[in-house]
């Protein structure tokens, strides 16, 4: 008898012939409402799944005793209870790696954005506001020459510094667990507490994972240190700031704006006050969302699974 395998996220159809061709494949495009009772029921019987961003928690997995794999179509898994997993024997992959320039490119852009204020000014000229030359009020501040802040010096964290220092002629600092000779080295980046980071950059973009020790890590503390000129980027996620913290920071000015991806709660509710301030840029957690990359991230996903299924150790186990 074929194991099964749920693919709870679309991915493209080579993928699911592929399975197919190998194991039992129960598909859903996406979970809602109408099939999720059916996802539960299936799940009862099921070897590995594929997908993204769904609770991995005791309760779900006391439904599923056949399980031996859960692939994350992601880099992050905040979502997989780790402990538990380890305690029935379950393998958890992610997929670093193919996303980091994509990423990258992503929040730099972000940066970018809220400088500049380009949705601001979109909105504006789209609008029929604009009928001359604008005034200082409308003016945006500069990236080139600025320093730039880094906290969490990954491989994403390590591209981004790449993109200010050659593209930018930024300065860098970036504070992580440890020293990286190697960044210094390339990117004449300058290692920091985090104190004296969040006091001395222009852009302070967060780029660490979450865990407990960074569970609001950014909150009223090391944002009244920020430069009340600063901007501050979060490409990491949402639960790594304090978010109340970070609304009564923009509403008083203690910095100058904002440039989010991630949420606390996602979809963000629609009355979050991030939503009515000016100096806020949103995106829809989108740092990885191209089809190249995320045909690629589902593709080495459904890697780690079939590895983690024939007896073999999956590419990108999660230690």
């Amino acid at each position: 008898m074929k194991q099964k395998v749920i693919v709870y996220r679309k991915v493209p159809n080579d993928i699911i012939e592929n399975l197919t061709s190998q194991f039992e494949v129960v598909y859903f495009e996406r979970l809602h409402d109408g099939n999720y009772q059916e996802f539960l029921k299936e799940l009862q019987t099921a070897d590995g799944l594929l997908g993204a961003s769904m609770k991995m928690n005791q309760e779900l997995l006391e439904m599923a005793p056949n399980l031996k794999i859960i692939s994350n179509i992601s880099v992050g898994y905040d979502n997989l209870d780790l402990n538990e997993l380890r305690r029935r024997g379950i393998k958890a992959t992610n997929t670093p790696g193919v996303l980091v320039d994509t990423t990258a490119d992503t929040i730099f852009g972000l940066l970018l954005a809220t400088a500049r204020r380009i949705p601001e000014l979109d909105h504006y000229v789209k609008n029929g506001e604009w009928s001359g030359t604008i005034g200082e009020s409308l003016f945006g501040v500069d990236v080139h020459h600025k320093t730039l802040g880094i906290i969490g010096m990954g491989s994403i964290g390590r591209a981004i510094a790449k993109r200010g220092h050659f593209g930018f002629d930024m300065n860098i600092l970036y504070h992580n667990r440890s020293r990286k000779e190697e960044i210094e080295n390339e990117f004449s980046a300058e290692y920091c507490e985090l104190a004296d980071l969040l006091k001395n950059s222009d852009y302070v973009c967060l780029m660490t994972p979450y865990t407990p020790e960074t569970d609001k890590m950014i909150g009223e503390r090391e944002l009244r240190l920020m430069k009340r000129s600063a901007i501050f980027i979060n490409g990491s996620r949402g639960k790594n700031v304090d978010e109340q913290a970070l609304i009564k920071a923009l509403k008083e000015q203690w910095i100058l704006a904002a440039g989010l991806d991630v949420y606390e709660q996602e979809p963000i509710a629609k009355e979050n006050h991030l939503l009515a301030l000016p100096n806020v840029v949103t995106l829809p957690h989108i740092g990885s969302a191209t089809k190249e990359t995320r045909d690629k991230m589902a593709r080495l996903a459904a890697d780690n699974l079939i590895a983690g299924l024939t007896g073999n150790v999956p590419p990108n186990l999660i230690k």
